[in-house]
């Protein structure tokens, strides 16, 4: 199948499709007689579990790794325990952050009056000790 047919199985855009092949998590696409980069089943199969990694919001450096690892079905799958606990604890991290973020802007959000100069919102986000 040519890139524009990979594209639309796989919903990721050439582009992303030729940016990936350069970063090496695709293998290079084989070419056709007229130059046209063609695709296999295998090409369908690992872009999709790459979407599927980044929509967890998983690192291009991480998913080399997880591609790699596939080609040694026999070998111990610990490397993907560990990139899928990083993943987790970077993500349990970032969810503490946005409460702390929450907090800080319900903090903020009333304001009793009408005019930017005697705006309270203002005033508290120029304090030090704000948020």
């Amino acid at each position: 199948m040519k890139i524009s047919e990979l594209a639309a199985v796989t919903q990721v855009p050439t582009k992303t499709i030729r940016y990936y092949e350069q970063e090496g998590l695709l293998p290079e696409a084989k070419r056709s007689a007229n130059g046209y980069r063609y695709y296999v089943q295998q090409d369908v199969d690992t872009l999709i579990f790459i979407r599927r990694c980044r929509s967890l919001n998983i690192a291009l450096s991480d998913i080399r790794k997880l591609v790699e690892v596939q080609k040694q079905p026999q070998g111990c799958c610990s490397v993907v325990d560990d990139i899928i606990a990083e993943q987790l604890a970077k993500i349990q991290q970032t969810q503490r952050e946005l409460a702390k973020l929450e907090a800080s802007l319900t903090a903020l959000i009333s304001c009793e009056h009408h005019k930017i100069e005697d705006c309270s919102i203002l005033q508290r986000l120029k304090q030090a000790e704000c948020c």
